[in-house]
């Protein structure tokens, strides 16, 4: 069965008639032609596909398109504003968190996202007081960002960079 969707994608608003098992992974990469996010395991077990969804990161190989009709999706791409580098696209390049690239779009909207988290307080596993706003520091960056995996192991200057981001 076929459905009409709507998504804005990176401020671009786009209609489109998805198969109602259709991914929102394939939705963006085969209906769409948005080739930031990639199609890594199709698990939901590796990031690539992490995109922002209304604000939230999301694996979009785990979401179905028609789920998000109306939503906003925001992949590694639509982070640039004009032609500037988002603060955590520029951190990336500086501490060079990445070698093959495969994953970074996936690990920028996923840190993009991480960091949203806990600027709202949000606490994760490793939290160790709930009553406090959680500490940017290695242990919950690494925590957070675990659903992201790097094959090349660029893992430190990921890190590296989500505290550079951070600091900006």
């Amino acid at each position: 069965m076929e459905c009409p969707i709507t998504l804005t994608v990176d401020d671009e608003q786009h209609s489109v008639t998805v198969d109602t098992r259709t991914s929102l992974l394939d939705a963006l990469r085969d209906h769409l032609d948005v080739t930031a996010p990639k199609k890594g395991c199709d698990r939901g077990q590796c990031g690539a596909c992490t995109v922002l969804l209304d604000g939230r990161r999301v694996t979009s190989c785990l979401t179905l398109a028609v789920a998000h009709d109306g939503a906003d999706v925001v992949t590694a791409q639509g982070l640039m504003d004009g032609g500037t580098l988002h603060p955590m696209q520029q951190a990336f390049l500086d501490q060079d968190g990445f070698q093959c690239g495969f994953c970074t779009p996936g690990q920028v909207c996923s840190a993009v996202g991480m960091l949203d988290e806990l600027q709202s307080g949000q606490p994760s596993y490793v939290t160790e007081d709930l009553a406090d706003r959680p500490a940017c520091d290695e242990e919950e960056i690494r925590e957070r960002m675990s659903g992201n995996l790097c094959r090349c192991a660029a893992y430190v200057n990921i890190v590296a960079a989500i505290r550079q981001a951070a600091g900006a």
